[in-house]
Protein backbone atom coordinates (compact mmCIF):
# COMPACT_ATOMS: atom_id res chain seq x y z
CA UNK A 1 0.00 0.00 0.00
CA UNK A 2 1.62 3.00 -1.17
CA UNK A 3 2.20 5.82 1.27
CA UNK A 4 0.36 9.58 0.19
CA UNK A 5 3.02 12.11 -0.74
CA UNK A 6 3.35 14.72 1.83
CA UNK A 7 1.98 18.11 1.14
CA UNK A 8 3.97 20.72 -0.78
CA UNK A 9 4.79 23.38 1.76
CA UNK A 10 3.47 27.08 0.78
CA UNK A 11 6.28 29.22 -0.44
CA UNK A 12 8.03 30.98 2.48
CA UNK A 13 8.67 34.92 2.00
CA UNK A 14 11.09 37.30 3.67
CA UNK A 15 9.30 40.36 4.11
CA UNK A 16 11.52 43.27 4.91
CA UNK A 17 9.47 47.07 5.62
CA UNK A 18 11.37 50.12 5.96
CA UNK A 19 10.34 51.81 9.77
CA UNK A 20 8.66 54.77 8.35
CA UNK A 21 4.98 54.94 9.26
CA UNK A 22 4.27 55.83 5.99
CA UNK A 23 6.31 52.70 4.51
CA UNK A 24 5.78 50.02 6.97
CA UNK A 25 1.87 50.14 7.30
CA UNK A 26 1.41 49.88 3.22
CA UNK A 27 4.00 46.94 3.07
CA UNK A 28 2.03 45.41 5.93
CA UNK A 29 -1.11 45.92 4.57
CA UNK A 30 -0.36 44.04 0.99
CA UNK A 31 1.27 41.22 3.35
CA UNK A 32 -2.40 40.46 4.44
CA UNK A 33 -3.52 39.49 1.17
CA UNK A 34 -0.16 38.00 0.37
CA UNK A 35 -1.12 35.52 3.62
CA UNK A 36 -4.46 34.84 2.42
CA UNK A 37 -3.49 33.65 -1.08
CA UNK A 38 -1.42 30.93 0.57
CA UNK A 39 2.32 32.42 1.26
CA UNK A 40 4.26 32.13 4.30
CA UNK A 41 5.77 35.37 5.30
CA UNK A 42 8.51 35.97 7.58
CA UNK A 43 8.72 40.03 8.59
CA UNK A 44 11.65 41.15 9.69
CA UNK A 45 10.93 43.97 12.73
CA UNK A 46 12.79 45.46 15.31
CA UNK A 47 11.56 45.51 18.82
CA UNK A 48 10.28 49.44 19.37
CA UNK A 49 8.76 48.09 16.07
CA UNK A 50 7.06 44.93 16.62
CA UNK A 51 3.65 46.26 18.05
CA UNK A 52 2.83 47.64 14.28
CA UNK A 53 2.89 43.66 13.26
CA UNK A 54 0.05 42.75 15.70
CA UNK A 55 -2.90 42.80 13.80
CA UNK A 56 -1.24 40.82 11.08
CA UNK A 57 -0.18 37.92 13.50
CA UNK A 58 -3.45 38.15 15.02
CA UNK A 59 -4.84 37.80 11.88
CA UNK A 60 -2.75 35.21 10.19
CA UNK A 61 -1.26 33.28 13.10
CA UNK A 62 -0.22 30.04 11.14
CA UNK A 63 1.10 32.02 8.02
CA UNK A 64 3.07 35.33 9.18
CA UNK A 65 6.10 35.08 11.49
CA UNK A 66 8.26 38.00 12.83
CA UNK A 67 12.23 38.12 12.80
CA UNK A 68 13.25 40.68 15.46
CA UNK A 69 16.58 42.08 15.29
CA UNK A 70 18.16 45.10 17.24
CA UNK A 71 18.19 47.99 15.64
CA UNK A 72 21.93 48.71 13.94
CA UNK A 73 24.02 51.28 16.41
CA UNK A 74 25.11 54.53 14.39
CA UNK A 75 27.29 57.06 16.30
CA UNK A 76 25.32 59.75 14.66
CA UNK A 77 21.35 58.88 15.37
CA UNK A 78 20.10 59.70 18.97
CA UNK A 79 20.17 56.47 21.30
CA UNK A 80 16.56 54.23 20.76
CA UNK A 81 15.85 55.38 17.43
CA UNK A 82 14.30 52.82 15.56
CA UNK A 83 11.79 55.08 13.29
CA UNK A 84 11.78 58.16 11.30
CA UNK A 85 9.31 59.53 13.46
CA UNK A 86 10.56 62.22 14.93
CA UNK A 87 13.66 62.05 12.92
CA UNK A 88 14.89 65.46 11.17
CA UNK A 89 15.67 65.49 7.33
CA UNK A 90 19.41 65.66 8.11
CA UNK A 91 19.02 61.97 10.37
CA UNK A 92 17.06 60.44 7.57
CA UNK A 93 20.17 59.83 5.20
CA UNK A 94 22.05 58.40 8.24
CA UNK A 95 19.11 56.56 8.85
CA UNK A 96 18.98 54.58 5.21
CA UNK A 97 22.25 53.60 5.90
CA UNK A 98 22.19 52.75 9.46
CA UNK A 99 19.29 49.99 8.74
CA UNK A 100 21.21 48.58 5.79
CA UNK A 101 23.59 47.08 8.61
CA UNK A 102 20.79 44.24 9.02
CA UNK A 103 21.69 42.67 6.04
CA UNK A 104 24.31 40.75 7.80
CA UNK A 105 22.02 39.18 10.85
CA UNK A 106 19.17 38.27 8.27
CA UNK A 107 21.53 36.49 6.23
CA UNK A 108 22.79 34.68 8.79
CA UNK A 109 19.36 33.72 9.80
CA UNK A 110 18.35 33.18 6.48
CA UNK A 111 21.36 30.53 5.93
CA UNK A 112 20.46 28.49 9.13
CA UNK A 113 16.56 27.89 7.98
CA UNK A 114 15.47 24.46 7.00
CA UNK A 115 12.29 25.95 5.27
CA UNK A 116 14.37 28.19 2.67
CA UNK A 117 12.90 31.34 1.28
CA UNK A 118 12.15 31.66 -2.22
CA UNK A 119 11.70 35.48 -2.48
CA UNK A 120 12.50 38.46 -0.57
CA UNK A 121 9.91 41.60 -1.10
CA UNK A 122 11.70 44.80 0.41
CA UNK A 123 10.96 48.24 0.63
CA UNK A 124 12.49 50.69 -1.59
CA UNK A 125 14.37 52.33 1.07
CA UNK A 126 15.89 48.36 1.16
CA UNK A 127 17.67 47.97 -1.49
CA UNK A 128 20.19 46.24 0.32
CA UNK A 129 17.97 43.47 0.31
CA UNK A 130 18.42 42.98 -3.56
CA UNK A 131 21.88 41.77 -3.15
CA UNK A 132 20.79 39.83 0.11
CA UNK A 133 18.51 37.66 -2.22
CA UNK A 134 20.77 37.36 -4.78
CA UNK A 135 23.23 35.71 -1.86
CA UNK A 136 20.57 33.16 -1.15
CA UNK A 137 19.54 32.73 -4.74
CA UNK A 138 16.70 34.09 -4.79
CA UNK A 139 14.23 36.67 -6.45
CA UNK A 140 14.02 39.83 -4.98
CA UNK A 141 11.31 42.37 -5.18
CA UNK A 142 10.70 46.14 -4.43
CA UNK A 143 8.01 47.26 -2.94
CA UNK A 144 7.30 50.76 -3.47
CA UNK A 145 4.74 52.37 -0.95
CA UNK A 146 4.55 55.33 -3.67
CA UNK A 147 3.08 56.16 -7.21
CA UNK A 148 5.12 54.66 -9.77
CA UNK A 149 5.84 58.07 -11.04
CA UNK A 150 6.90 58.93 -7.80
CA UNK A 151 8.94 56.00 -7.79
CA UNK A 152 11.01 56.77 -11.21
CA UNK A 153 12.17 60.33 -10.49
CA UNK A 154 14.13 59.16 -7.16
CA UNK A 155 15.52 56.46 -9.22
CA UNK A 156 16.22 58.64 -11.87
CA UNK A 157 17.84 60.99 -10.08
CA UNK A 158 20.77 58.78 -9.04
CA UNK A 159 21.07 56.90 -11.89
CA UNK A 160 21.81 59.45 -13.70
CA UNK A 161 23.00 62.07 -10.73
CA UNK A 162 21.04 64.84 -12.33
CA UNK A 163 22.73 68.56 -11.48
CA UNK A 164 21.20 71.66 -11.14
CA UNK A 165 21.83 73.28 -14.91
CA UNK A 166 25.04 75.25 -14.78
CA UNK A 167 23.52 78.53 -15.87
CA UNK A 168 21.32 78.78 -12.85
CA UNK A 169 22.62 78.25 -9.08
CA UNK A 170 18.89 79.08 -7.39
CA UNK A 171 16.18 77.14 -6.87
CA UNK A 172 14.07 77.55 -9.37
CA UNK A 173 16.21 76.33 -11.58
CA UNK A 174 14.15 73.25 -13.55
CA UNK A 175 15.31 70.01 -14.14
CA UNK A 176 13.51 67.82 -16.89
CA UNK A 177 12.99 63.71 -16.63
CA UNK A 178 13.50 62.81 -20.53
CA UNK A 179 12.88 58.86 -20.10
CA UNK A 180 9.83 59.28 -18.21
CA UNK A 181 6.65 59.65 -20.23
CA UNK A 182 5.56 63.26 -20.91
CA UNK A 183 9.24 64.19 -19.86
CA UNK A 184 7.78 65.87 -16.78
CA UNK A 185 10.05 68.97 -15.14
CA UNK A 186 10.63 70.23 -11.36
CA UNK A 187 12.19 72.83 -9.99
CA UNK A 188 15.47 72.26 -8.09
CA UNK A 189 13.72 73.46 -4.81
CA UNK A 190 10.70 70.48 -5.25
CA UNK A 191 13.27 67.49 -5.42
CA UNK A 192 13.30 65.07 -2.54
CA UNK A 193 15.45 66.91 0.23
CA UNK A 194 17.43 63.82 0.35
CA UNK A 195 18.97 64.24 -3.59
CA UNK A 196 19.64 67.77 -2.84
CA UNK A 197 21.75 67.23 0.29
CA UNK A 198 23.75 64.74 -1.50
CA UNK A 199 24.40 66.58 -4.35
CA UNK A 200 25.34 69.12 -2.29
CA UNK A 201 27.86 68.12 0.15
CA UNK A 202 25.39 67.79 2.90
CA UNK A 203 26.29 64.29 3.79
CA UNK A 204 29.24 62.41 5.16
CA UNK A 205 31.13 60.12 2.09
CA UNK A 206 30.32 56.80 3.60
CA UNK A 207 26.34 57.94 4.08
CA UNK A 208 26.17 59.44 0.91
CA UNK A 209 27.40 56.26 -1.21
CA UNK A 210 25.11 54.46 0.70
CA UNK A 211 21.79 56.09 0.03
CA UNK A 212 23.04 56.44 -4.20
CA UNK A 213 23.64 52.66 -3.63
CA UNK A 214 20.36 51.70 -1.95
CA UNK A 215 18.51 52.79 -5.58
CA UNK A 216 21.40 51.40 -7.93
CA UNK A 217 20.25 48.04 -6.16
CA UNK A 218 16.72 48.45 -6.62
CA UNK A 219 17.38 48.27 -10.23
CA UNK A 220 18.85 44.98 -10.14
CA UNK A 221 15.54 43.05 -8.92
CA UNK A 222 13.05 40.87 -10.21
CA UNK A 223 10.58 43.60 -10.35
CA UNK A 224 8.48 46.20 -8.37
CA UNK A 225 5.01 46.52 -6.48
CA UNK A 226 3.35 49.52 -6.46
CA UNK A 227 0.89 50.25 -4.06
CA UNK A 228 -1.21 52.05 -6.87
CA UNK A 229 -3.76 51.70 -9.62
CA UNK A 230 -4.00 52.02 -13.08
CA UNK A 231 -6.90 54.73 -13.22
CA UNK A 232 -4.07 56.86 -11.95
CA UNK A 233 -0.66 55.64 -13.27
CA UNK A 234 -1.88 53.45 -16.42
CA UNK A 235 0.50 55.73 -18.93
CA UNK A 236 3.33 54.85 -16.88
CA UNK A 237 2.85 51.19 -16.66
CA UNK A 238 1.94 50.49 -20.13
CA UNK A 239 6.10 50.25 -21.35
CA UNK A 240 8.39 49.12 -18.78
CA UNK A 241 10.26 52.72 -17.32
CA UNK A 242 14.12 52.71 -18.21
CA UNK A 243 14.40 54.98 -14.70
CA UNK A 244 13.02 51.66 -13.23
CA UNK A 245 15.97 49.35 -14.81
CA UNK A 246 13.06 48.36 -17.31
CA UNK A 247 11.90 45.97 -14.75
CA UNK A 248 8.13 44.52 -14.12
CA UNK A 249 5.79 46.58 -11.93
CA UNK A 250 2.67 45.38 -10.30
CA UNK A 251 0.13 47.50 -9.53
CA UNK A 252 -1.91 46.00 -6.16
CA UNK A 253 -3.58 49.11 -5.41
CA UNK A 254 -4.90 50.61 -3.11
CA UNK A 255 -3.47 48.14 -0.68
CA UNK A 256 -4.53 50.02 2.60
CA UNK A 257 -7.89 48.77 4.68
CA UNK A 258 -11.41 50.31 4.22
CA UNK A 259 -11.32 51.22 8.08
CA UNK A 260 -9.31 52.88 10.27
CA UNK A 261 -7.68 50.90 13.43
CA UNK A 262 -8.97 52.82 15.96
CA UNK A 263 -10.14 50.16 18.03
CA UNK A 264 -6.48 48.57 18.15
CA UNK A 265 -5.54 52.50 19.48
CA UNK A 266 -7.88 52.13 22.72
CA UNK A 267 -11.40 53.24 23.92
CA UNK A 268 -10.03 57.34 23.45
CA UNK A 269 -9.59 57.00 20.05
CA UNK A 270 -13.10 55.40 19.18
CA UNK A 271 -14.32 57.94 21.14
CA UNK A 272 -12.67 60.68 19.18
CA UNK A 273 -14.11 58.93 16.14
CA UNK A 274 -17.28 59.08 16.74
CA UNK A 275 -16.96 62.86 18.43
CA UNK A 276 -15.51 63.68 14.84
CA UNK A 277 -18.43 61.98 13.02
CA UNK A 278 -21.02 63.77 15.26
CA UNK A 279 -19.73 67.11 14.57
CA UNK A 280 -19.91 66.45 10.77
CA UNK A 281 -23.10 65.15 11.15
CA UNK A 282 -24.19 68.83 11.24
CA UNK A 283 -22.98 69.86 7.80
CA UNK A 284 -24.09 69.81 4.20
CA UNK A 285 -23.02 67.38 1.80
CA UNK A 286 -19.53 67.89 0.33
CA UNK A 287 -18.90 71.15 2.59
CA UNK A 288 -15.95 70.62 4.82
CA UNK A 289 -12.77 70.72 4.17
CA UNK A 290 -10.43 68.57 6.10
CA UNK A 291 -7.02 69.39 6.46
CA UNK A 292 -3.50 67.65 7.15
CA UNK A 293 -0.11 67.39 6.33
CA UNK A 294 0.40 63.83 7.87
CA UNK A 295 2.56 62.58 10.69
CA UNK A 296 6.10 63.73 9.45
CA UNK A 297 5.23 67.24 9.11
CA UNK A 298 5.77 70.39 11.31
CA UNK A 299 4.42 73.82 10.38
CA UNK A 300 6.25 77.12 11.43
CA UNK A 301 4.63 79.92 13.21
CA UNK A 302 4.04 81.84 9.95
CA UNK A 303 2.96 78.88 7.38
CA UNK A 304 -0.02 78.42 10.25
CA UNK A 305 -0.91 81.72 11.07
CA UNK A 306 -1.28 81.53 6.78
CA UNK A 307 -3.35 78.67 6.94
CA UNK A 308 -5.47 79.99 9.94
CA UNK A 309 -6.10 83.25 8.73
CA UNK A 310 -6.88 81.46 5.33
CA UNK A 311 -9.54 79.42 7.22
CA UNK A 312 -10.99 82.36 8.49
CA UNK A 313 -11.80 84.23 5.57
CA UNK A 314 -12.84 81.71 3.30
CA UNK A 315 -15.66 81.43 5.90
CA UNK A 316 -15.71 77.41 4.73
CA UNK A 317 -16.33 74.64 7.43
CA UNK A 318 -13.21 72.39 8.29
CA UNK A 319 -11.57 69.72 10.38
CA UNK A 320 -7.87 71.06 10.94
CA UNK A 321 -5.75 67.73 12.31
CA UNK A 322 -2.39 69.77 13.61
CA UNK A 323 -1.10 66.41 14.83
CA UNK A 324 1.36 66.26 18.26
CA UNK A 325 4.38 68.12 16.69
CA UNK A 326 2.05 71.13 15.03
CA UNK A 327 -0.56 71.82 18.34
CA UNK A 328 1.64 74.49 19.56
CA UNK A 329 2.04 77.08 16.62
CA UNK A 330 -1.88 77.42 16.00
CA UNK A 331 -2.25 81.35 16.27
CA UNK A 332 -3.71 82.48 20.12
CA UNK A 333 -7.35 82.61 19.29
CA UNK A 334 -7.91 80.99 16.51
CA UNK A 335 -9.22 77.30 17.89
CA UNK A 336 -11.72 79.11 20.21
CA UNK A 337 -12.84 81.41 17.22
CA UNK A 338 -13.42 78.68 15.04
CA UNK A 339 -15.11 76.28 17.63
CA UNK A 340 -17.42 79.97 18.76
CA UNK A 341 -18.57 79.88 15.07
CA UNK A 342 -19.38 76.49 14.96
CA UNK A 343 -17.80 76.11 11.43
CA UNK A 344 -13.82 74.96 12.70
CA UNK A 345 -12.50 71.84 14.96
CA UNK A 346 -8.82 71.43 15.42
CA UNK A 347 -7.84 67.88 16.26
CA UNK A 348 -4.91 67.40 17.91
CA UNK A 349 -3.09 63.71 17.63
CA UNK A 350 -4.33 60.97 15.87
CA UNK A 351 -7.18 60.99 13.69
CA UNK A 352 -10.02 58.50 11.68
CA UNK A 353 -8.86 60.13 8.54
CA UNK A 354 -10.06 57.14 6.59
CA UNK A 355 -13.15 57.76 8.52
CA UNK A 356 -13.70 61.42 8.21
CA UNK A 357 -12.32 61.52 4.48
CA UNK A 358 -15.77 59.18 3.87
CA UNK A 359 -18.28 61.19 5.77
CA UNK A 360 -20.82 62.87 4.08
CA UNK A 361 -20.20 66.06 4.81
CA UNK A 362 -16.35 65.93 3.92
CA UNK A 363 -15.56 67.66 0.50
CA UNK A 364 -12.06 68.41 0.07
CA UNK A 365 -8.76 67.38 1.61
CA UNK A 366 -5.91 69.64 1.91
CA UNK A 367 -3.11 67.41 2.02
CA UNK A 368 0.99 67.23 1.20
CA UNK A 369 0.00 64.68 -1.14
CA UNK A 370 1.92 62.05 0.54
CA UNK A 371 1.26 59.08 -1.32
CA UNK A 372 -0.65 57.43 1.41
CA UNK A 373 -2.78 60.14 2.11
CA UNK A 374 -3.85 60.59 -1.67
CA UNK A 375 -4.93 56.76 -2.12
CA UNK A 376 -7.24 57.38 0.93
CA UNK A 377 -8.50 60.56 -0.78
CA UNK A 378 -9.12 58.61 -4.39
CA UNK A 379 -10.72 55.69 -2.63
CA UNK A 380 -13.27 58.13 -0.79
CA UNK A 381 -13.99 60.02 -3.77
CA UNK A 382 -12.59 63.36 -2.20
CA UNK A 383 -10.57 66.26 -4.22
CA UNK A 384 -7.76 67.38 -2.76
CA UNK A 385 -6.29 70.97 -2.36
CA UNK A 386 -2.23 70.23 -2.85
CA UNK A 387 0.27 71.69 -0.56
CA UNK A 388 3.49 69.30 -1.34
CA UNK A 389 6.24 69.65 1.23
CA UNK A 390 8.43 66.92 0.28
CA UNK A 391 9.58 64.05 -0.90
CA UNK A 392 7.67 62.35 -3.75
CA UNK A 393 4.88 65.00 -2.80
CA UNK A 394 5.68 67.44 -5.64
CA UNK A 395 5.81 64.66 -8.24
CA UNK A 396 2.32 63.41 -6.47
CA UNK A 397 0.93 66.80 -6.71
CA UNK A 398 1.63 67.29 -10.30
CA UNK A 399 0.09 64.02 -11.67
CA UNK A 400 -2.93 65.21 -9.58
CA UNK A 401 -3.08 68.48 -10.66
CA UNK A 402 -2.22 67.91 -14.32
CA UNK A 403 -3.48 64.69 -15.45
CA UNK A 404 -5.53 63.36 -13.17
CA UNK A 405 -7.57 66.45 -12.33
CA UNK A 406 -8.45 65.01 -9.43
CA UNK A 407 -6.71 68.09 -7.23
CA UNK A 408 -5.91 72.17 -7.27
CA UNK A 409 -3.24 74.05 -6.19
CA UNK A 410 -3.59 75.23 -2.83
CA UNK A 411 0.17 77.21 -2.85
CA UNK A 412 3.86 76.48 -4.46
CA UNK A 413 4.46 74.88 -0.94
CA UNK A 414 7.91 73.52 0.10
CA UNK A 415 8.99 73.27 3.79
CA UNK A 416 8.49 76.52 5.89
CA UNK A 417 6.85 78.52 2.62
CA UNK A 418 4.41 80.45 4.19
CA UNK A 419 1.69 81.28 1.38
CA UNK A 420 -0.23 84.29 1.05
CA UNK A 421 -3.38 84.32 2.82
CA UNK A 422 -5.83 85.92 0.95
CA UNK A 423 -4.77 84.06 -1.98
CA UNK A 424 -4.88 80.62 -0.09
CA UNK A 425 -8.54 81.93 1.56
CA UNK A 426 -9.63 82.70 -2.84
CA UNK A 427 -9.00 78.77 -3.05
CA UNK A 428 -10.42 77.44 -0.71
CA UNK A 429 -13.96 79.38 -1.36
CA UNK A 430 -13.74 78.55 -5.29
CA UNK A 431 -13.08 74.58 -4.05
CA UNK A 432 -16.02 74.60 -2.08
CA UNK A 433 -18.75 76.69 -4.68
CA UNK A 434 -18.86 76.23 -8.59
CA UNK A 435 -15.39 76.42 -9.73
CA UNK A 436 -14.85 72.96 -7.89
CA UNK A 437 -17.41 71.44 -9.61
CA UNK A 438 -15.37 69.59 -12.34
CA UNK A 439 -12.98 68.83 -9.95
CA UNK A 440 -14.97 67.09 -7.74
CA UNK A 441 -16.70 64.69 -10.48
CA UNK A 442 -13.28 63.38 -11.23
CA UNK A 443 -12.65 62.28 -8.35
CA UNK A 444 -15.85 60.64 -7.74
CA UNK A 445 -15.00 58.91 -10.88
CA UNK A 446 -11.58 57.86 -9.78
CA UNK A 447 -13.42 56.55 -6.99
CA UNK A 448 -15.41 53.87 -8.77
CA UNK A 449 -12.28 52.92 -10.87
CA UNK A 450 -10.11 52.44 -7.92
CA UNK A 451 -12.84 50.05 -5.89
CA UNK A 452 -13.54 47.94 -9.07
CA UNK A 453 -9.25 47.41 -9.97
CA UNK A 454 -9.71 45.86 -5.94
CA UNK A 455 -12.57 43.39 -7.19
CA UNK A 456 -12.31 39.79 -8.97
CA UNK A 457 -11.56 41.19 -12.47
CA UNK A 458 -10.46 44.58 -11.81
CA UNK A 459 -6.40 45.24 -12.91
CA UNK A 460 -4.92 45.82 -9.28
CA UNK A 461 -6.56 42.38 -8.01
CA UNK A 462 -5.15 40.26 -11.08
CA UNK A 463 -1.64 42.06 -10.58
CA UNK A 464 -2.08 40.85 -7.23
CA UNK A 465 -2.94 36.84 -7.92
CA UNK A 466 -0.52 37.38 -11.07
CA UNK A 467 2.47 37.88 -7.98
CA UNK A 468 1.49 35.47 -6.25
CA UNK A 469 1.26 32.98 -8.85
CA UNK A 470 4.87 33.96 -9.90
CA UNK A 471 6.00 33.29 -6.40
CA UNK A 472 4.36 30.10 -6.21
CA UNK A 473 6.24 29.16 -9.57
CA UNK A 474 9.83 29.98 -7.76
CA UNK A 475 9.27 27.29 -5.43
Amino acid sequence: METAPAPTPAPHVLVVPFPAQGHVLPLLDLAAPLAARGLRLTVVTTPANLPLLSPLLDAHPAAVRALTLPFPYHPSLPQGLESTKGCGPGYFPVFIHAFAALRGPILAWARSQSDPVVAVIADFFCGWAQPLAADLGVAGIVFSPSGIVGTAVPHSLFRRLVRRPAESDDEFSVVTFPAIPGMPAYQWRELSMTYRNYMEGGLEEQVRESVRQNFLWNLESWGFVSNTVRALEGRYLDTPLEDLGFRRVWAVGPVAPETDAAGARGGEAAVAAANLSAWLDAFAEGSVVYVCFGSQAVLTPAVAAALAEALERSAVPFVWVVGTGSGGVIPEGFEERAAAARRGMVVRGWAPQVAALRHAAMGWFMTHCGWNSVLEAATAGVPMLAWPMTADQFVNARLLVDEARVAVRACAGGVGVAPDAGELAAVLADAVGEKGRGVRACAKELAAEAARAVKEGGSSYADLEGLVQEIRRLR
